[in-house]
């Protein structure tokens, strides 16, 4: 494989590597990271970085890159995009082609996030020579498992400390200082089963759940709506899921619900989860509950780093979904999510990013780079 020689034949080569997230149904077999973490420590190594390959699940590391300064105490930037991709399953164009069609890239990742990346990643090949100048010491890490459980940020947020970090998103180059927290809420409830002619004879797990949900939907909801903040609005709850029973003349002995919980950051307090859990368990004393939270984002807009993202025309905004830059900010790390692109074109049948929107992607960052 010749070395590319632009921003597009990078990005083109970056969708080509199957690195779809194995959760759920992935619709292919090319799941995991470990193709694309290899291609990008070769990059990286080649425009003079340091490279780890830090391995957090099995055969799914992070890819760890420093230019170190030219002297000792810098403080730390950290480009942070990550190298996994959600589900192929469905597209409607074929997902690893990488095709040059109509001004657009086409394929899984194009938008979210292989497009930011390559920006990032070109950006930082451009500026080379000067990295090790900075007032500050350059860091990237292409981090593993953002679309399912967040493994990759949570690691290295756990490991190393940075003075500023930028999550790669589609987010048209404008600067999500802050973004809702979220959590999957999930139920489970069991019952007796027996012949629905003599229900009194068994236990209805789809009843348990109900008086369940009835309190999501009252008590619940009429919380989150009293939440409210005046950049992101009002706390959000959503039933996604709701399965149950076998059969519709056996009384059901299960039933398994799922609540979408978007928290806004004055909200999310500790503890939240369990207590929702503990009220449940008020109304059905053996239900099951379980949640991964993510909190949510907020760094302060009049941050230094980011008043420097403003000089090179990019406006803090907030935004309903969550990212990795949550991780970070949780342990003290003033975080972003920023890159080139639209989140509207993200996980669709169709996936692509603009050229435009890409080569616009490289000039900002190195603009930004240069204020560094």
């Amino acid at each position: 494989m010749s070395a590319p020689r632009n921003v597009v034949e990078l990005l083109q080569e970056l969708v080509r590597i199957p690195s779809v997230n194995p959760h759920g149904d992935p619709g292919t077999d090319g799941i995991g990271e470990a193709r694309m973490a290899g291609y990008l420590a070769e990059f990286l190594r080649d425009i003079g970085a340091e490279v780890e390959l830090r391995e957090v699940l099995l055969d799914r590391p992070n890819v760890v890159a420093r230019w170190p300064g030219d002297r000792a105490g810098k403080p730390r930037v950290l480009l942070a995009p990550h190298t996994d991709t959600v589900s192929v399953g469905g597209m409607s164009i074929a997902p690893f082609s990488g095709e040059l069609r109509d001004g657009k890239i086409w394929g899984r990742g194009a938008s979210d996030t292989k497009g930011p990346m390559a920006s990032m990643l070109w950006a930082l090949k451009e500026n080379r020579e000067k990295l090790s100048g900075l007032e500050h010491e350059i860091w990237f890490a292409g981090l593993m498992s953002e679309e399912a459980d967040q493994h990759g940020s949570r690691a290295l947020a756990a490991q190393e400390h940075f003075d500023f970090v930028i999550a790669a998103e589609p987010t048209g180059l404008e600067v999500v200082h802050t973004h809702k927290g979220s959590a999957f809420f999930n139920l489970r409830t069991t019952g007796r089963a027996g012949h629905a002619s003599r229900p009194d004879l068994g236990s209805n797990a789809i009843d348990k759940m109900l008086d369940a949900l009835a309190i999501v939907r009252t008590e619940f909801a009429a919380e989150f709506a009293q939440q409210r903040d005046p950049v992101l609005g009002c706390s959000t709850l959503s039933i996604g899921t709701i399965r149950g029973g076998t059969k519709t003349n056996i009384i059901p002995d299960f039933c398994e619900a799922t609540v979408d919980m978007r928290f806004v950051p004055a909200h999310y307090q500790p503890g939240i989860m369990e207590r929702f859990g503990q009220r449940l368990k008020q109304v059905c004393p053996d239900i099951e509950v379980s949640s991964t939270p993510a909190p949510p984002l907020y760094t302060d807009p009049s941050h230094p780093l980011i008043a420097k993202l403003g000089e090179c025309g990019a406006k803090p905004v907030g935004a309903p979904w969550f990212c990795d830059a949550c991780f970070f900010a949780e342990r003290g790390m003033p975080a972003v999510a920023l890159g080139p692109g639209s989140i509207a074109q993200a996980h669709t049948r169709d996936e692509y990013i603009a050229v435009a929107d890409l080569e616009a992607g490289v000039e900002f960052f190195g603009r930004f780079i240069g204020k560094l």
